[in-house]
């Protein structure tokens, strides 16, 4: 390969990666860390099977979306961002609370041939049902998802100007409000479809999701039995500046207790998390919360 050939195929991998680059550099002032738990999945892969019976198929990440929407909601201090302040400016850094929550889901795709990250957005998860959100994971998992409509921006950022492209992509980022529309509220990823057991990223919002493999493991049973169960490493990175690791392990462990318990509402039942969330006075979180830090 000649030296003007090569030069020309690492432009086109930089055009290609910058909202990846650009995002990267953003996010490095968060202050990760990293919390993970193993989750018992019967009761899901039951539904899942009852489920395909009827002629429906849910993904595993659908599954972590609904019970995120919900454990979310009855966590709203970790439904948030970090808003910075502004060089040059009296504005300190503070904490932005979402009243709805968005997901920000990591896909692996192909842009222009080349295998690149996209990030799609699947709203309202703290009252979406699994069908809704199933929906919306195989439109973006269909072969031309990288040419959506959602995915414009990215594109565009690929054929800017460097100096323009990195000015556009700090301005979708200047108004705390419009990021849900961005960047979402949560951020969720999952490698299940390889053999990789768990991770963790830190995906710029308060909480990061990160979903392993579902595969067999020894477990012990209440009654000191040991049984072969389907489970899941499921982890959770927190930004400490926004939330502190009480609230950030407490959301973990309403997360696996709704998806080990897992109820999708078709049975009128509800956990006392449930109770706990419609009990909460919504009035509080209308609009957007903003408190300085």
């Amino acid at each position: 390969m000649s030296k003007a050939t090569a030069l020309g195929a690492r432009t086109v991998v930089e055009r290609r990666r910058r909202h990846t680059l650009f995002f990267l550099e953003w996010a490095a002032g968060q202050r990760p860390v990293h919390l993970d738990t193993d989750i018992d999945m019967t009761r899901i892969q039951e539904h899942r099977s009852q489920a395909r019976a009827r002629g429906l198929r849910y993904s595993y990440v659908t599954y972590l979306l609904f019970a995120a929407g919900r454990a979310l909601e009855r966590h709203p201090e970790a439904n948030a961002v970090m808003a910075p302040g502004w060089p040059g400016m009296l504005r300190a850094p503070r904490i932005v609370r979402f009243e709805g929550v968005t997901a920000k889901l990591a896909l692996d795709r192909k842009v222009e041939g080349e295998r690149t990250v996209l990030s799609a957005l699947v709203p309202n998860l703290e009252r979406a049902g699994l069908r809704e959100i199933q929906q919306q994971v195989d439109r973006y998992r269909g072969q031309d998802a990288a040419e959506l409509p959602e995915f414009k921006g990215v594109r565009m950022l690929g054929r800017l100007p460097l100096p323009l492209a990195r000015t556009a992509f700090a301005a979708a980022l200047r108004d705390p409000g419009k990021r849900p529309a961005v960047f979402g509220t949560v951020s969720v990823s999952s490698l299940g479809h390889s053999s990789v057991d768990g991770f963790h990223s830190a995906g710029g919002t308060a909480v990061t999701l990160c979903a392993g493999r579902v595969a067999q493991r020894p477990v012990v049973r209440a009654d000191g039995s040991v049984a072969a169960a389907p489970m899941l490493r499921l982890g959770l990175t927190f930004d400490h500046r926004v939330i502190d690791g009480g609230t950030a392990a407490d959301l973990l462990t309403d997360l696996h207790h709704t998806m080990e318990a897992f109820d999708d509402g078709s049975s009128g039942q509800t956990s006392p998390a449930d109770h706990r969330g419609a009990d909460r006075d919504h009035g509080t979180r209308r609009g957007l919360e903003q408190s300085p830090r």
